[in-house]
This record gives C-alpha cells, sequence and structure tokens, in this order.
C-alpha cells in the first residue's frame, strides 16, 4: 500500500508593492503658490525684456531706435539686408556672413579640442592611482585662481615668438592643452562611474585607450556636450582675445566684427549713428547660442540628475 507524499504549503512572500518616484510637492497654500507664480513671471519678464527689446530695436528706423516700445510704430525688415549689404556709412558691405563663419569654425575648433583634451586628463585624476596625484590636482585648481589680466601679455609673448599673432590659431590652440575648470568638471563625473567597469574591461585585454572610449565617453555624454556647449558659447562671446591678435577684417568673429562696425556707423567714427544695423547683427549672432541651448537643455537636465543621485 502506496502513502502519497503530503505536499507541504510553500507560504508566498506578500508583494510588496515598488516605490512611487515622489514628485516634488506644490505649496498647499493658495496664497503662496500665487507667490511663486509671480515671482518666476517677473524674473521671466527681467530675463527676456533685453532680448525683446532687441529684437523690436533691430525692426526701427534709426530715428526711432531708443524710443523704448516694444513695438514698432514702423517696421523696416530691411535692416537684417543692411548687415549684409551695408549701409551709406560704409563704402563697402561688412563681411558679415565671413564673420558667422570665422565664429562658427572657431568655436567648434575650441569646444571639441578643449572637450577631449579635459576629458583625458580628467580620466586621469580619476582613474589612475599615482604619487603626488592629488598634489598635482590641486596645482591644476590652483591656476583657475590666476585672473586672466596676469596671463595676458605672457600667452601673448609666447604667440608673437612662435610668429603666430594676427591669426585665428590663439583663439582655439591653446584648448588643446585642456582647461582647469573642465578638468574639474568632467573628474567629478567620472569619480560615480563604478570602478568594476573599468576592472573588467581590463580583464577583457582592453587598453586604457579603448577603456576611455568604449566606457567613459558613453556614460559621460551629458557631461562632455556641457562642456562643448559652455566652451563654445565662451568662444561665440569672447572679444578680448580677438581684439588682441586678429588684424584683418576677414579674420574677425563676430564680436570683434560688430566693435568695428559699431565704431563705422556710431557718430565718433563719423557715421550717422545707424544703431538699428548693429542691432539686428547682434540679434542673429544670438540666434544660434538660442538654438544650441534648447537642443542641450536634455543633457543639462540629465548632468544634474546624474550628480544628484550621487549624493
Amino acid at each position: 500500500m502506496s502513502v502519497t507524499p503530503v505536499e507541504t504549503p510553500v507560504a508566498v512572500p506578500p508583494l510588496v508593492p515598488a516605490k512611487r518616484r515622489r514628485l516634488p510637492r506644490r505649496p498647499k497654500n493658495p496664497i503662496a503658490a500665487t507667490f511663486y507664480g509671480l515671482l518666476l513671471a517677473a524674473f521671466t519678464v527681467i530675463f527676456l525684456y533685453p532680448f525683446v527689446w532687441a529684437v523690436s530695436a533691430s525692426l526701427k528706423p534709426r530715428e526711432e531706435v531708443f524710443d523704448n516700445k516694444l513695438i514698432p510704430q514702423h517696421f523696416h525688415f530691411s535692416n537684417y539686408l543692411d548687415v549684409f549689404r551695408g549701409v551709406q556709412d560704409i563704402s563697402q558691405a561688412a563681411p558679415f556672413a565671413r564673420w558667422f563663419f570665422n565664429s562658427v569654425y572657431i568655436g567648434v575648433l575650441a569646444a571639441v579640442t578643449v572637450t577631449i583634451s579635459s576629458a583625458l586628463v580628467a580620466f586621469a585624476f580619476a582613474y589612475f592611482r599615482f604619487p603626488l596625484r592629488n598634489l598635482l590636482f590641486s596645482l591644476v585648481l590652483g591656476s583657475m585662481m590666476l585672473p586672466g589680466a596676469v596671463t595676458m601679455i605672457p600667452t601673448y609673448l609666447i604667440w608673437n615668438k612662435i610668429h603666430l599673432t594676427g591669426t585665428q590659431y590663439p583663439l582655439w590652440a591653446a584648448n588643446l592643452f585642456a582647461s582647469a575648470f573642465y578638468i574639474f568638471l568632467m573628474r567629478q563625473f567620472f569619480l560615480g562611474i563604478p570602478r568594476e567597469l573599468f576592472e573588467a574591461a581590463r580583464m577583457d585585454g582592453d587598453s586604457y585607450w579603448t577603456m576611455f572610449w568604449r566606457i567613459v565617453v558613453p556614460i559621460s555624454k551629458p557631461a562632455l556636450i556641457v562642456t562643448a556647449v559652455f566652451e563654445f558659447k565662451a568662444s561665440w562671446t569672447d572679444l578680448l582675445k580677438p581684439l588682441i591678435y586678429l588684424r584683418d577684417d576677414s579674420q574677425f568673429t563676430i564680436p570683434r566684427g560688430l566693435y568695428s562696425l559699431l565704431g563705422v556707423l556710431g557718430p565718433t567714427g563719423g557715421g550717422h549713428g545707424d544703431y538699428q544695423v548693429v542691432i539686428a547683427a547682434t540679434v542673429i549672432a544670438t540666434i544660434p547660442m538660442i538654438i544650441i541651448f534648447f537642443l542641450g537643455q536634455r543633457y543639462f537636465i540629465e548632468g544634474i540628475a546624474t550628480q544628484g543621485r550621487k549624493g
């Protein structure tokens, strides 16, 4: 006679609902919510007003540029054409298209070179363990404390010694040697990458160079993009270096070109004060940075969120 074994019931643990992501709390007090809304609206108006004013002034005739009316009484869309074809105050059209091209390719070169060079140095400080590493990193950070005016003359003497003054190389070639600020920024990001990934890659036979391109670059894309955007913006708006190193107007960037255009069209330069043309050129120069910001906005947010998760 066979005995059927009795199955012991297995206790099933109760299902634990997954934790929901907490959303930022909204103020329960309607008065506080209204206050915050009005405060944000006020700051939005403060930040947007200069650009709105510039767009409005760029569409006005010369006599109405500084009347402080946001809606022009007479629209002159031809001001944007005058940026490229010139006005009566100058004998020939300013090469604004050339200035725009110079700013684009110098900004791209500056952004690419400083991003790659700073990332390599930051990877070395984050991954390798070597003597005096902290001391060297402190010296790199200490270089950030030097004002630009202190190194301006020695830097100029170096470029002049190698006969590159009067060219566009000083505007971007120094980025081949990295930047202390970007080294610090990316090193902090690289320290958050699990070291086990690098150890596994070393066991698979990867070199340090392949580890950098296969692991660091894909994971650190937000930090790299933020660095490139920061440097492109710095190069796009830089006036000091073009004033020091550039001589020929065909080499000018947009800030340097607008400075020379303002001197020609202004009363001090013998012009009739066609500031509407200068403002129209300024609006054209601002649009690319607005586009780049919107394209890179999600990487800014992603980088901030990643740093927050590390904390």
